[in-house]
């Protein structure tokens, strides 16, 4: 699967993949998942330090390199052509990158053999290693014309998710490697971690089915909705268990340096709300879409930390955590990411971009969430202690957020109360969620 996705990533930077490209790249991924396991079987007694603590490393940097300049090239205001990039200096650090842990596989061999046949065991373990060539050349064939056709429809978008496909592999054979991602065998957890992310690409997908321009009483209802869910989440969901046990000074300092710190997010991040004629951060040459996009993912910075650091108190079993309240705290911040994504995607199309870059653009704006609650369950599981603290902190973001920019938004003088209401009416469905759940 790694194989796959970084060969999407190659067709989204080709124009037009070739049959010669498309078997290139399969053979390169192809033949290394061949070699690999292979060399690790025949060299296991000299290659077991390598694989355990080089090897990971290896990956991440590779992979981490290149995916960090695949997002460099996609937000970058310079139009380059796009080259095919399937020669030998550019294959093979991926094929490398991708294959390494395969290293691993062939240790194992030696201790658990192949049993294809009743043969001998090195011709057992050779057509094993074929097996995982060949279905790795047809995944990554695969993989190509699947980025090619998804890249020529949205350009720079997929460019910038090839990017982040490239990264989070790295940093997952990085954090696999120390036995920190062992939580994501919990499906509570996984699932929980991705339903927010769900809000977000369901309201980036109102583009879709939504022509006309989003009135402003829609606007004024929706920003409402949002604020009032996440006041509820930062107050009932997070600040209030925070002070269990008595805690209040650590409630306290954690509520002020989580607004320090969402204000720290909007002064040095460029970025721009189109719906309110509002430009914030440093001056900056980046593009009308990406600071519109940033606009949102500063709001998902808090929104990420919350549901994380939730799931690490439950993970952890702390008693002021439990299952019920984290998942109301993730079913709320979905529904308000159902018009943040929305508030993406729209102004973008509005404003003369395609359907289906708009869409993209939107769905990016919602990848920091899980990644952050991914982070901040590590960090939580590592350090339960600070678990009080930075619930505090992700609630005190979240309240800046609400106030710097939900409440003055729902102001209007044709629709004064409706932005109002909705804010109040969703505060109280929020905070009746939560303590039910939570009872």
């Amino acid at each position: 699967m790694d194989v796959f996705a970084v060969s999407i990533c190659k067709g989204i930077e080709t124009k037009k993949a070739t049959l010669k490209q498309v078997m290139t790249c399969g053979l390169w991924f192809g033949c290394f998942h061949f070699i690999m396991p292979m060399t690790g079987y025949l060299l296991s007694s000299y290659f077991s330090f390598f694989i355990d603590k080089i090897a990971p490393w290896v990956a991440f940097a590779l992979l981490g390199f290149l995916g960090v300049n695949m997002i460099r090239e996609a937000f970058s205001e310079e139009e380059e052509e796009t080259k095919p990039g399937f020669n030998f200096k550019t294959m093979l650090p991926l094929a490398v990158a991708t294959s390494i842990d395969a290293l691993a596989v062939g240790v194992t061999l030696v201790a658990v053999p192949v049993e294809v046949w009743e043969t001998n065991e090195i011709l057992n373990t050779t057509l094993g290693c074929i097996v995982i060539a060949c279905i790795t050349f047809l995944f990554a064939c695969a993989g190509v014309h699947l980025g090619n056709a998804f890249g020529t429809r949205y350009q720079s978008g997929a460019e910038a998710a090839g990017g982040f496909i490239l990264l989070f592999i790295g940093i997952k054979v990085l954090l696999e490697s120390f036995g920190v991602l062992d939580f994501m065998s919990n499906s509570d957890v996984l699932f929980g971690l991705l339903i927010p992310f769900l809000g977000t690409i369901i309201g980036s997908a109102f583009v879709f089915v939504i022509d006309r321009k989003i009135s402003e009483s829609i606007k004024l209802i929706l920003t409402g909705m949002a604020g009032g869910i996440m006041l509820a989440c930062a107050v009932w969901t997070l600040l209030y268990p925070s002070i269990h046990n008595g805690m209040i000074l650590t409630a306290a300092l954690g509520f002020s340096l989580g607004i320090i710190f969402q204000y720290g997010l909007d002064k040095l991040v460029p970025h721009k709300h189109i719906y309110f004629e509002a430009e914030e951060g440093p001056t900056s040459r980046l593009k009308n879409s990406h600071k519109i996009m940033l606009s949102e993912m500063i709001h998902h910075v808090p929104e990420g930390m919350a549901v994380g650091v939730m799931f690490a108190g439950y993970l952890d079993s702390s008693i002021y955590v439990t299952l019920p309240a984290a998942a109301a705290l993730t079913i709320g911040i979905a529904i308000q990411n159902v018009p943040e994504g929305a508030f993406v995607s729209s102004p973008l199309h509005e404003s003369g971009e395609v359907k289906s870059t708009s869409f993209l653009m939107g769905v990016l704006s919602g990848v920091v969430e899980p990644i952050l609650g991914i982070a901040v369950i590590i960090i939580g599981m590592l350090f339960p202690s600070i678990l009080p603290f930075v619930m505090a902190l992700s609630g005190g973001a979240i309240t800046f957020l609400v106030i710097e920019e939900n409440i003055p938004s729902m102001q209007s003088e044709k629709h004064s109360d409706k932005g109002t209401l909705s804010f109040l009416a969703f505060f109280c469905i929020m905070m009746v969620l939560t303590f039910t759940t939570s009872a």
